[in-house]
């Protein structure tokens, strides 16, 4: 008998034991540290207003339209000073915020139309929504609100991540449901199967909300503290889209809420004022019934509207220039605050841009998601930025594209930097850092960076895709009678000299 290979067998086995046992060992460990972390993944909520003007809410400087809940939880945060949404208009805004990816790349540049003429058609559902992705990495997944993305079953919010759906489906929606119940009614006794989507009823979760009672704005306001009241008993972390549809029209406001803004004389002014005001009541309720779960701290909340206040509804988006479906600043530079104080200083001015893009990977990041793979994110993920007051996106550029009849506007911002293209004009350069109205064109002075940065637009411009719809429908005549498709005239050297 060999002694010595029976020794070294036995060695080998304790080692390989030893191995092991190390091996599940660190496995365990490993899970204890993924658990720990998960319990320490923090709630999301985003609250998205709709046509709000940059200068409306008081942490941006309103003098007129009070807003203290939403100031309050701003102070307690980082206000983004340069916050950009993706797109100048409602429907290619969410789509891309949603999606993470620019709309002109998957053919949602424009607004879906109306329900008749936008049967069959959404965003396409190959690609995952942030809701998807959060709801993968086990969070429990809302939307309050406005959609706007699609009507049919496919498209669905319960379709594209969402576990909850409070609201409607289209592009808007009116106020009070003494009015749009008695609309509706109406309409159905006629036997109208095309019923305008403003006055039909809310949902849950696919079922039609027949009993609403109260305001708009109140009603989307108590569906999210119901959600998050709900959660509190539950081990893992929410994600709820609270997508408010005020400010934006018809503009209809409660009298008591118009009654506490006597001082304005305009008539459109004063409603659009009652509205906000309406907003901030509610994400004040929210903000409470967090704080009564013992939620608030552990909850990144993001404020934001989809695109620039439509100043001739009632909003102002002083000192930035025009408004919503402009390529100016006031069409897609939103008020924007993120509140998170376990990671985020009270206090905090982060003034470096962030595009809505961005919050995609950003939440990810936070709730130690799985991207998808075959999906690339064109947002960067701004965390570590954020909370050192950094740049996360030194030296690159966002982008943003708006057509009409026959021609496309563009913009392009890169560090202080934005050129700009408008209707038949050439090429525009302006520092918006320093130039928040757009009044000083710097084309002469720095050439350079002009040429640089219309030639970074054109390569991505070459990313686009045909739209998959057009808003209005004859918009499809002018994209193939002027080949909008190639962008004619758009990036020449003559339309920039």
């Amino acid at each position: 008998m060999n002694w010595n290979k029976i020794m070294v067998s036995i060695l080998l086995g304790f080692s390989v034991i030893a191995c092991k046992n190390q091996e599940k060992k660190e496995e365990a460990k490993t899970d204890l540290v993924q658990n720990e972390a998960v319990t320490d993944r923090p709630n999301i909520l985003v609250i998205m207003c709709d046509d709000l003007g940059y200068n409306d809410v008081g942490f941006n400087g309103s003098k007129d339209i009070p807003t203290p809940n939403l100031d309050a939880l701003a102070a307690n945060g980082a206000i983004a000073t340069a916050g950009y949404a993706v797109h100048p208009f409602c429907g290619p805004s969410r789509a891309g915020f949603l999606t993470g990816q620019y709309p002109h790349e998957f053919g949602s540049q424009f607004n879906l139309p109306r329900r008749h003429e936008n049967e069959g058609k959404g965003i396409p559902t190959n690609l995952a929504y942030m809701s998807s992705t959060l709801q993968d990495a086990g969070y429990f997944t809302g939307l309050v609100g406005k959609w706007h993305l699609g009507i049919k079953p496919e498209f669905h919010p319960q379709k594209r991540g969402f576990d909850e759906f409070y609201g409607f489906l289209g592009g808007g929606h009116k106020y009070f449901p003494e009015q749009y119940y008695s609309a509706y009614q109406s309409e159905k006794a006629k036997g109208n199967d095309d019923i305008w989507e403003y006055i039909t009823p809310l949902e849950h979760n696919g079922n039609p909300i027949m009993d609403a009672d109260k305001y708009l704005t109140d009603e989307l306001s108590d569906a999210a503290v119901n959600f998050v009241s709900d959660q509190k008993a539950k081990e893992n972390p929410f994600f709820l889209f609270l997508a408010y549809n005020a400010p934006h029209v018809p503009l209809e406001a409660k009298k008591e809420d118009l009654a506490k803004f006597s001082h304005i004389t305009d008539k459109k002014r004063k409603t659009y004022a009652a509205m906000v005001y309406a907003v901030d009541r509610g994400v004040g309720q929210l903000a409470d019934a967090l704080k009564a779960n013992n939620q608030l701290d552990n909850t990144l909340i993001v404020f934001l509207s989809d695109n620039g206040g439509k100043t001739t509804e009632g909003a102002n988006n002083y000192p930035l220039k025009e408004g919503k479906g402009s390529m100016q600043e006031g069409g897609f530079r939103v008020p924007m605050f993120i509140h998170y104080p376990k990671e985020i200083q009270a206090n905090t001015i982060y003034d470096h841009p962030i595009s809505a893009l961005d919050f995609y990977p950003t939440f990810a990041h936070l709730a130690q998601a799985k991207l998808p793979k075959t999906q690339e994110l064109h947002g960067k993920n701004i965390w570590e930025s954020l909370t050192t007051g950094t740049s996360a996106r030194q030296d690159e550029s966002i982008f943003a594209m708006r057509h009409w009849p026959g021609y496309s506007d563009v913009a392009v911002r890169k560090n202080d930097f934005k050129a700009l293209k408008k209707g038949k004009a050439n090429w525009q350069l302006f520092n918006v850092k320093e130039d928040l109205s757009e009044e000083n064109n710097l084309e002469s002075e720095y050439p350079e960076v002009l040429k640089t940065l219309v030639s970074e637009a054109e390569v991505w411009s070459k990313k686009h895709v045909k739209p998959l719809w057009y808003n209005p429908p004859e918009l499809e005549t002018d994209w193939k009678t002027h080949d909008m498709g190639n962008f004619p005239g758009i990036f020449d050297a003559s339309a920039h000299k």
